[in-house]
């Protein structure tokens, strides 16, 4: 992206957030995944700004830990919460030219690219730029208070409003876009004789009527856009706002849904044609699904690849892996980190695979739990098999050739190889390798005692 060379972005994150009733800042608190001050950051930047500022304050030190690694950022410390106007004002020394400001807020997640592009449009050649809103009740937001001819004139806060001024019924967001030029000069007036005792960035409006700086409007294409979140039922209802948007966006482009309000993507999910996705599933970090991928009810699905004609049955959960074309997993499968199946897999039920690859066509059918192994083709893992691969310090790979049949109740002690078309009989545990067509049968000696006598519970 190019920089605007005409636009600086602020965001004011320094609020505490008391209703939260956590001891993690506010903007930290997550939506759809993402701290609620990324979601802002992230939108901010597709305007490619010359300069993207936080103002940050409460929990400062968490907060710009969360983004150490965004080196686009510039940090501004409010040390008291003195108002908006107060936190605009620390951001003063980093703001660049002549052009446009645009202040933002970090509790404000879900403002659209659109709106704020309307937004900076309409501020253009040294206007300033309001976004408000139409409310059927606008209680506890700032008014928008026009004269006869519809020129905005002032915005007052709930606190001050005259009997008057709280019935109008449009109100501040609270999002402006400021001319950079006069900021100094107007913040440097703003005064703090008012209900609250703060300094108010809005009664930068009165000093731009003052100055003859023409004053322009936008309204948000829905109210949710401008709504902040200073509480977790806040919280809990815009999850679900954006949860909403995102199964609208996926059934447009043709993903059926077994019911578009059980699904939380919290990432992005990139899909194929005529994918089917069941209820209560939950989509992390990167998501690839291929053509006629079918995922099955409850499953979380975390950095997953799966390739086209792949199913996932229900309760199954999968991070860090990729799933090869026409296989099956599930149902109550878990696939961990570094787990590759290719081609026509099966997993089946409470089974765990981890740092594997398994070859084209091979089956890990029951309870069995595949860790640190390399399994070639056509092999058939019985149930209850578990590679040992870890002997309390170091771990160890296990190789399992193709067409390699292993039996029920398996303990494979690595390292180990076992070569193509190797058999091994149930209950063995095999603690050195196999070569190239062996049958391997690896069991202790069976000690019988008759008439044995079961111990009895001694009574208390």
């Amino acid at each position: 992206m190019t920089a605007h060379s005409n636009v600086n972005v602020v965001v004011l994150a320094a609020g505490q957030g008391k209703r939260m009733y956590s001891k993690l800042p506010k903007v930290l608190h997550r939506l759809a995944g993402k701290p609620l001050l990324g979601h802002v950051l992230d939108t901010a930047r597709q305007l490619a700004p010359r300069q993207l500022t936080v103002v940050f304050g409460h929990g400062g030190d968490q907060v710009r830990a969360a983004f150490a690694q965004a080196a686009d950022l510039t940090w501004a410390h409010q040390a008291e919460q003195l108002g908006t106007g107060h936190a605009l004002a620390q951001a003063l020394p980093f703001l660049q030219g002549e052009g446009t400001t645009l202040m933002l807020y970090g509790d404000v997640p879900l403002t659209r690219l659109a709106t704020l592009q309307q937004l900076l449009a309409a501020s253009e050649g040294g206007r300033l730029g309001v976004l408000t809103d139409i409310l059927d009740d606008a209680t506890g937001y700032g008014r928008i208070v026009r004269d006869s001819s519809g020129a905005v004139r002032a915005i007052v806060e709930q606190k001050d409003c005259t009997p008057e001024q709280a019935a109008i019924r449009e109100m501040n967001t609270g999002i402006l876009a400021l001319p950079t030029a006069r900021l100094a000069g107007w913040l440097g007036e703003l005064k703090n004789d008012n209900a609250q005792g703060e300094y108010y960035v809005t009664d930068l409006i009165a000093l731009a009527v003052r100055d003859g700086v023409p004053i322009a409007t936008v309204h948000p294409a829905h109210h949710w856009e401008a709504e902040g979140i200073n509480n977790k039922l806040q919280l809990a209802a815009l999850e679900r706002i954006h949860q909403g948007e995102v199964a609208r966006a996926l059934l447009t482009a043709g993903v059926g849904l077994a019911d578009p309000a059980r699904i939380d993507v919290r990432g992005t999910l990139k899909h194929g044609q005529d994918v089917l996705i069941d209820v209560n599933c939950v989509f992390e970090g990167e998501v690839v699904l291929g053509q006629g991928v079918q995922i099955g009810a409850n499953c979380v699905l975390k950095n997953v690849t799966v390739h086209d004609g792949a199913e996932i049955l229900p309760f199954c959960h999968l991070e860090d892996a990729v799933v090869g074309p026409d296989s099956r997993i599930g149902p109550y499968a878990r696939l961990r980190p570094g787990t590759r199946l290719a081609e026509a897999v099966h997993v089946g039920n409470f089974v765990e695979i981890k740092q594997a690859d398994i070859g084209v066509g091979s089956k890990v059918n029951h309870l069995s739990y595949i860790g640190d192994a390399d399994v070639g083709r056509g092999v058939n893992i019985g149930a209850g098999t578990i590679t040992c691969n870890y002997d309390g310090v170091n771990k160890f790979r296990t190789t399992i050739g193709d067409n390699v049949f292993i039996g029920s109740n398996n303990s494979l002690v690595a390292p180990l190889t076992l070569g193509d078309g190797v058999s091994t009989g149930a209950g063995s545990t095999l603690r050195r390798s196999v070569p190239a067509g062996a049958l391997a049968v690896e069991r202790g000696e069976v000690v019988l005692k008759e008439g044995w006598q079961r111990p009895i519970k001694v009574a208390k």
